[in-house]
């Protein structure tokens, strides 16, 4: 019997026949995405209320009786892990991810759907593990979002007891929800593609997540072991990251171990995961800004290579984090050096962004605000990031500000600026609804330019010496009476940014309640997600017949063809070209 493909054989789909089986334990991709992004959002906006709350104490000192010295350290922990780990990988791979994979590549469904439905379940396990710590005693963990031994297991470190574990335990089931849901994405990708769709053919959206669920494969297993190891630490008294300790006169049971291999295991994964959030931003402001700015792509084979050199590199790039460390200098040497290299393929996806938008009839609505936003954001925070790749200048710049202002521009704004170009952009295909227009430009400019009023003081702060991490600067001759005031403008700054986020919530809550139905394909996009029979999509997606492609997912502003855009799916005879008009760009 010959072999059928899966994207040939008949569907065999877990039909729902009850709410519960439709709404909570639904196998369909969609429902699915929009549980991970519910929830990926929900723990974000609890993160985003304690960067508020850390801000408080930075700009006001002491002015707070409910922030003290451990709950500040706990607040900095919790608001780095959640918005790494629980809001951006899940929304980005979770919710996007899961959304948009089988509609791109033209499949029904993911290839495991029930293994899919167990991935939600379990990263919402793991976040209800990791907001138990709040309740436990002595709450959360305060030892930093990197739990760097020996401190996160000693006394006098917040949250050293239920809360160190609790973060490691929902570390380790939530890295088991990433592998069944990679799992997934990277098979249904390799195998169950519609008929025409070469993985040349795929959108960038598309090879930005698969390439990033392969670096989560091979990198989430470090965090993994690392967590088991500290466990083991914490719990049983073993010494594998525990080096002989004398604590308050009396020596501990703890000897040999090695705090700097949990540094390397823990960034062996740290800067993958970098990539991990950063690849299928990449992706998906490539397709927003090409369909907004109506042109293909710039270099789409380039993009698509840069995307897989970039995946490649993150692996041999992590101990710049350890420049501190005292490594030896011929090490530091070679890590420099390699970060300097992954510049190159960052680099080119930039000049192609604007080399997309060169010439292009471009449309400011929302979606293409926000992207552009995100070229600004990501190219100064990158341009800082080549700072602190060189082992001279990190090393003094390390434990200051100015690694907050990089890490945020380049790890929190900008992802940011992607999702919110996402949402607005893919909203309508969701939920058959359009965004408030009016209400979206407020919250792009609310949120663009407050947080440059946010984080481009702080470089300033970090050329100064100001530390990061302090509960309280006091008084120090080295610092001058504007980084105090300064503080304060920051933290105002940030009050008003995570104001300016409530009018996307109610601009969400207002859309889905009351808002009107949107055109069927209102950008006039052409990958294949946007022309399914029903909009949004029914569970199958794609009716009684799969879709077949003829084409990439960028033709737009064809010369001589009438229409400015023309879909995957259409055959180059059904084309519509004025006389002596030329065929597609794809190449």
């Amino acid at each position: 019997m010959s072999h059928v493909a899966i994207a040939d054989q008949e569907a065999h789909l877990h039909h729902p026949k009850t709410f519960i089986g439709k709404y909570i334990w639904s196998q369909d991709h969609k429902v699915i995405a929009i549980q991970y992004a519910s929830t990926a959002i929900f723990v974000g906006l609890i993160a985003l209320a304690l960067s508020v709350l850390m801000r408080l104490q930075l700009g006001y000192p002491d002015q707070f009786d409910f922030i003290n010295p451990n709950s500040y350290l706990q607040f900095v922990t919790m608001h780095g892990m959640i918005m790494v780990i629980y809001l951006l990988t899940a929304l980005l791979l979770g919710g996007f991810g899961n959304y948009l994979i089988p509609l791109m590549v033209g499949t029904r469904d993911m290839v495991f759907p029930y293994l899919n439905m167990l991935s939600y379940w379990f990263y919402l396990l793991s976040v209800i593990v990791l907001l138990a710590s709040f309740f436990a005693p002595g709450g959360p963990t305060g030892a930093g979002w990197t739990l760097y031994p020996p401190q996160a297991i000693l006394e006098g470190t917040p949250g050293v007891g239920s809360g160190i574990v609790l973060m490691l335990v929902s570390l380790a089931i939530f890295i088991v929800a990433f592998t069944m849901g990679g799992l997934n994405y990277v098979t249904t990708v390799l195998q169950a593609r519609t008929r025409g769709m070469t993985l040349m053919r795929m959108p960038l959206t598309v090879w930005g997540i698969f390439t990033a669920t392969i670096l989560g494969l091979f990198a989430f297993p470090a965090l993994l072991v690392s967590a088991i190891m500290m466990l083991f630490d914490t719990l049983a008294g073993t010494s594998f990251f525990m080096p002989a300790i004398v604590s308050l006169g009396e020596p501990l049971e703890h000897e040999g171990g090695s705090p700097i291999l949990f540094q390397h295991l823990f960034w062996f994964f740290g800067h993958p995961e970098v990539y991990i959030v950063a690849l299928p931003a990449f992706g998906m402001i490539s397709d927003v800004l090409s369909v907004h700015a109506r042109k293909n792509i710039f270099g789409y084979r380039m993009m698509v290579w840069a995307i897989v050199i970039i995946g490649g590199l993150s692996f041999v790039v992590w101990a710049h984090h350890m420049y501190v460390s005292g490594m030896n200098p011929y090490f530091g040497f070679f890590f420099a050096t390699t970060t300097l290299i992954i510049a190159v393929p960052t680099a080119i996806k930039v000049y192609n962004w604007v080399l997309t938008l060169w010439r292009g009839n471009i449309h400011l609505t929302v979606p293409m605000l926000f992207a552009i936003g995100f070229i600004f954001t990501f190219t100064h925070g990158g341009l800082s990031g080549l700072f602190l790749g060189n082992v001279v200048i990190d090393l003094p710049l390390s434990d200051t500000f100015f690694v907050v202002a990089h890490f945020h521009m380049v790890m929190g704004v900008s992802p940011i600026m992607v999702l919110f170009a996402a949402i607005y952009h893919w909203f309508p295909l969701i939920s058959g609804k359009q965004l408030h227009t009016g209400m979206g430009k407020i919250h792009f400019w609310g949120t663009f330019l407050g947080t440059y009023a946010i984080y481009l003081p702080m470089h300033y702060l970090g050329f100064l010496g100001v530390p990061r991490r302090y509960y309280a600067l006091g008084d120090s001759s080295f610092m001058p009476d504007s980084v105090h005031s300064m503080n304060e403008d920051i933290t105002l700054a940030a009050i008003i940014v995570a104001l300016f986020q409530l009018v996307f919530i109610f601009n969400v809550i207002w859309t889905v309640c009351r808002g009107s139905r949107s055109e069927r394909n209102p950008w006039g996009a052409a990958s294949l997600e946007w022309h399914t029979p029903d909009v949004p999509p029914g569970h199958g997606n794609w009716g009684d017949k799969l879709p077949t492609v003829y084409r990439w997912a960028y033709d737009y502003s064809v010369p001589g063809a009438r229409k400015d855009f023309i879909p995957q799916s259409t055959p180059e005879e059904d084309v519509d070209y004025e006389p002596g008009g030329r065929k597609s760009h794809e190449t």
